[in-house]
């Protein structure tokens, strides 16, 4: 493929190319992927790879991509991606070339199986059946078909290696969507598919969809550090150089061959560690690490090595002693196998080094997932990533019954750092971090999970709710007389035991969930209230349930009773339209008296659906004089004019405005992509609440010119102010009212520059 294409890939712009000239991109392109292929370990099996090519191309004839160039292109470049990046072989690029045919053409999977055999027919099947993304309108209906793939994927690995390869080129070519599709998939990549990847080893991929998100939900946030990477990397590299040469220089003197590479934090998570440790780029010292890879042609010898070389370093360099990770004797769930440390560099910052082997880096940078049974045979390693795949099943058997939870107990096993404990017998069990008694009971048998008691951690007696920390000894006790408890959810992290658990529960909860909906039911039948979403919103608050099976339970269980008094209450409820525009006006920082904004007046005659609201084009944000909106603000994360922002069109027709970075967003945009709007301020003509946490060394008359500097010299009002000093040090908490994100910058900035304060920053 020529460096032309490559570059109109990547913009999505199409070229005006005649059909002679279009079709010898194309074998262009597919010649790419046969080299590549043929350069590989695989047995060359070139024949059927030149007849899925052959047969897609026919299939996909006349069509042609949002971009304008030729849809055959798309099928090509999935493949060469899991050939070359992957690592798969000829079975996985027949389907990568075919994962479209029968989705989009009058082709079956008995069409696609006559042709190529039963093993690309059902990876082909596979990846039909969870097309066009995880969720839609339906969040059930799709999170339904993720189970699908979760479920085949446990079966047979390759169908998810070629959906994120899939995934990954559509991210590659995301600039040809409309807003709105780039933030439903930017969102569901990072959301879903970027842990996904992680869980797979797939490192390099992982890091690049995370990228290519952060690229599409914040593209002025993106550029902006991707200038300052550009502009520090000449003065970065010199002091690379200056710590990596005295390494080198030892690994010389051992006689090893090895490559000493230089690898940057990615833009992502750059703006991660900003974002969470509220600093600005300047302050990212661990912008860069040291990677280390050795040759070494028996793989008893590579500990030792890796532990020679560790010697090395800490010769030369001090250690942090709590940074250093030995993943050689405790391999990650995905195979990853390295030896990191984090050693004081000659300029005073720490610098992260990892050392592995050249087997161990090809495993850590495709995935190990990639050799699974298909190159190296059964091994310890293999059965590590079985462990992780039986865990999956094992959630996707029992799934939660809303799509939301299902991906929120999914995400527990995908996102998990790990810890590793041992029984008794010294059997190893890994766990994510964060696990407790309880977890390890369910981990190691659902019977035991259900009856614990307690624990003995390192021989101590603890209870069962005991977070564990790696290197601990852990017995489960048990009671035959123990049941399971609702309280237990808040003890658990691991998916499995969250997901046998809400199952228990569902069996003794459900008849008093139908009875209790039974006695409500006839309760508002018998005083001729409907039930609206906005009388069971009240209901909902006045019994504080957290969801209508909560309120059925503690119905059914006699926990609580339908009492007169409230009759009259909501049947005014039943009057009112739940606008929640006392919200609105709470975060824009209007009194009480004040008329407060209002949603746009139109009825939606269908949830999700609005007059005058077109998902596809981008929507004004307009408040006026008065504070009246079109929109109406949720408390999960209180963006204001500047932030990144997107809209969704709730069940009323209203739209909610949230920023791309809130925790809500992300699942929105999973979950129920075609209601998510693009949305852009229309100069807002008010003022918002903004929390500012400050923090510094204390003394005379900070507060007093800390008051001054806001108040006086930039006309900004102050809502609030809590100080509180321990000794020299001070916290404060500041609530200002502010037109837009740039005043909030502009002012962090300048109470930076009050001797004292040491940080100020923005809390969303």
């Amino acid at each position: 493929m020529n460096a032309d294409y490559k570059k109109t890939e990547a913009d999505a712009t199409p070229l005006k190319l005649t059909p002679e000239q279009e079709d010898a991109m194309v074998q262009e392109a597919f010649d790419e992927v046969l080299q590549g292929y043929l350069r590989s370990n695989h047995r060359k099996k070139v024949e059927v790879i030149e007849r899925a090519f052959r047969f897609a191309r026919e299939a996909h004839k006349g069509v042609r991509r949002r971009s304008g160039e030729p849809y055959i292109l798309h099928p090509i470049a999935v493949a060469r991606i899991a050939s070359q990046e992957i690592g798969l072989g000829s079975t996985s690029i027949c389907a990568a070339l075919l994962h479209d045919v029968v989705e989009d053409t009058e082709y079956t999977v008995e069409d696609i199986e006559r042709a190529f055999g039963a093993k690309v027919a059902k990876i082909v099947e596979g990846l039909t059946k969870i097309s066009g993304g995880i969720f839609g309108d339906k969040a059930s209906a799709q999170a339904e078909n993720f189970r699908k793939l979760l479920l085949t994927m446990s079966e047979d690995i390759r169908v998810v290696l070629i959906k994120m390869a899939d995934r990954l080129h559509n991210m590659r070519t995301l600039g040809a969507q409309p807003p709105n599709k780039q933030y439903k998939i930017a969102g569901e990549t990072l959301y879903i598919y970027a842990p996904l990847a992680h869980r797979l080893g797939l490192f390099a991929i992982k890091t690049e969809l995370e990228d290519l998100s952060f690229k599409y939900e914040h593209p002025a946030e993106y550029d902006k550090i991707s200038a300052k990477i550009r502009d520090t990397d000449a003065r970065r590299k010199q002091a690379f150089a200056d710590f990596a040469a005295p390494i080198c220089r030892s690994l010389d003197d051992m006689g090893l061959v090895y490559d000493a590479k230089y690898r940057l934090k990615s833009v992502y998570s750059i703006w991660r560690k900003m974002e969470t440790k509220h600093i600005p780029f300047e302050e990212v010292y661990d912008l860069y690490a040291m990677r280390i890879v050795f040759d070494c042609d028996d793989p008893a010898r590579e500990k030792a090595i890796c532990w020679n070389i560790y010697s090395a370093i800490t010769d030369l360099y001090k250690v942090h002693p709590e940074r250093t990770r030995d993943w050689i004797v405790t391999p990650k769930a995905n195979g990853y196998r390295a030896l990191h440390l984090t050693v004081m560099g000659p300029d005073g910052n720490w610098v992260e080094v990892q050392i592995r082997s050249r087997r161990m880096d090809e495993i850590a940078e495709k995935g190990f997932a990639a050799h699974w049974r298909y190159k190296i045979g059964e091994g310890d390693e293999e059965s590590e990533l079985n462990a992780w795949l039986r865990t999956i099943k094992d959630i996707l058997e029992n799934p939660e019954p809303s799509a939301i939870d299902f991906l929120d107990t999914l995400k527990l096993n995908l996102f998990a750092s790990e810890i590793v404990v041992f029984t008794p017998t010294g059997d190893v069990v890994t766990l994510p971090a964060g696990a407790s008694v309880l977890d390890m009971a369910f981990e190691l048998h659902t019977e035991l999970g259900m009856h614990c008691i307690a624990g003995k951690v390192n021989h101590k007696l603890v209870p069962l709710s005991h977070r564990l920390s790696s290197g601990d000894q852990v017995e489960v006790l048990t009671s035959k007389s123990q049941t399971p408890q609702p309280e237990w959810d808040n003890y658990l992290v691991t998916a499995r035991a969250k997901t046998r658990l809400r199952a228990a529960m569902r069996k003794v909860r459900q008849p008093l969930i139908a009875a209790g909906r039974e006695m409500l039911d006839k309760w508002l039948a018998d005083n001729n209230i409907e039930p609206t979403p906005a009388v069971m919103s009240k209901l909902l608050g006045s019994y504080h349930a957290a969801n209508r099976d909560d309120l059925y339970y503690q119905l059914g269980a006699e926990e609580i009773m339908l009492g007169d008094f409230l009759v009259e209450t909501l049947r005014k409820q039943e009057s009112k339209t739940d606008n929640k525009k006392g919200l609105l006006r709470k975060f824009l920082g209007f009194g009480s008296k004040n008329k407060g904004p209002e949603p746009a007046p139109e009825t939606a005659a269908e949830p999700g659906k609005k007059p005058g609201i077109n998902p596809k084009e981008t929507y004004a944000l307009r408040i006026d004089a008065d504070g009246n909106a079109n929109f109406r603000l949720c408390d999960c994360c209180n963006p204001i004019p500047g932030d990144d922002v997107m809209g969704f069109i709730a069940d009323d027709g209203a739209v909610e405005l949230h920023a791309l970075t809130c925790p809500r967003a992300a699942v929105l945009k999973s979950a129920y992509g075609p209601r998510i709007v693009a949305t852009r301020w229309d100069n807002p003509r008010t003022r918002f609440l903004v929390h500012i946490h400050i923090e510094g060394l204390d003394r005379h008359g900070i507060l007093q010119q800390l008051t001054a500097m806001i108040s006086t010299h930039m006309g900004i009002d102050i809502r609030r102010l809590e100080i509180e000093a321990t000794e020299s040090v001070f916290h404060g908490d500041l609530w200002v009212r502010i037109t837009d994100s740039a005043v909030v910058a502009d002012l962090c900035s300048r109470i930076l520059t009050i001797e004292g304060v040491t940080s100020a920053a923005r809390i969303k």
